[in-house]
């Protein structure tokens, strides 16, 4: 699931190329419609300053973009709306096998019109983002939970997409790991920033330095992903975690859980002091939601709550 390729020069650059932009892209829509206060507006420090970070270095040319060639472009990204019981649930599944799932111009903006789509709707609890590539894997960020369910590779910046997730989940012989540095060049889209803050500084210098590549065990022992799993027969092991944990979210206050991502978000780039104003200021958001009331009303019913993201 997240943006796994294999670790070919062109494959690398064609993930560079797109990765960058896409996850800036994603970052820059993450939590839209939720407002800070003015006070706290000038302290954030996430990623809309990462997005504007290109710029050309000594006056030179602006860096330019390139996406891997266009083959054929349909079904690039499969969009799945689960029903029944998983109703609010989305899954986005990358489906580029020819290309290795590496991002071309085509599914950059497939997934950018995905993405459009889903932060918008109310509906949408949680989204998964997985590879039906077997063994290959890629992913964005929304303002509902991310999860990146990890069943193969994710290299260079298949890893950097997955790290921009918010929950990732592996198998056991899932492959994952910066190895920009092989190629003389660093990890471009959002890995420098990103994996220190996922495991620390050190840690990520040592496995950037390295260009090391771990695998689904290694990664759960350093804290770059929460859950492992033995591969299954089906090869999707870490699809199935994923989803379970997608069903637990399924209960609780949309908006809520919109309100939590963006005060977690944000509250981690500033001090505390900062970030409790900024916990603050979103726990006011949702005082004056119906679903507060519901969750109130339900509570003293003793019923499930029935939630509308209002």
């Amino acid at each position: 699931m997240a943006a796994a390729v294999a670790a070919g020069p062109g494959a690398l650059g064609s993930l560079h190329a797109g990765g960058a932009r896409l996850v800036a892209a994603c970052s820059a829509w993450l939590c839209s419609g939720l407002r800070l206060p003015r006070s706290l507006a000038g302290r954030r420090v996430g990623p809309a300053i990462w997005a504007q970070g290109w710029v050309p270095a000594a006056g030179g040319p602006a860096p330019k973009r390139r996406y891997s060639s266009e083959m054929k472009t349909e079904d690039e990204l499969r969009v799945r709306h689960l029903e029944e019981e998983n109703r609010g649930i989305v899954v986005l599944g990358i489906n580029r096998a020819y290309g290795k799932n590496s991002l071309s111009k085509n599914l950059i903006k497939m997934l950018s019109k995905a993405v459009d789509a889903l932060k918008s709707d109310k509906k949408v609890r949680t989204i998964i983002i997985r590879s039906e590539v077997p063994g290959i894997f890629c992913a964005a960020n929304l303002p509902v939970p991310t999860i990146a369910a990890i069943d193969g590779l994710a290299l260079g910046g298949g890893l950097e997409l997955a790290l921009a997730c918010d929950i990732r989940v592996a198998a056991s012989s899932a492959k994952m790991g910066l190895v920009e540095t092989k190629l003389a060049i660093i990890p471009g889209g959002g890995g420098t920033q990103r994996l220190p803050r996922a495991i620390g500084m050190s840690l990520a210098k040592e496995l950037i330095f390295s260009a090391r590549v771990l695998d689904g065990q290694e990664a759960k022992a350093v804290g770059l992903i929460s859950h492992v799993l033995e591969q299954n027969q089906e090869g999707d092991a870490a699809y199935r975690k994923a989803l379970d944990l997608a069903r637990e979210f399924l209960p609780q206050g949309p908006v809520a859980m919109r309100v939590a991502k963006l005060a977690i978000n944000q509250g981690m780039e500033v001090d505390l002091v900062t970030g409790l104003a900024i916990e603050e200021a979103c726990y006011a958001q949702t005082i004056p939601t119906k679903d507060r009331l519901e969750g109130l009303l339900a509570f003293k019913e003793k019923r499930p709550p029935r939630y509308k993201g209002e």
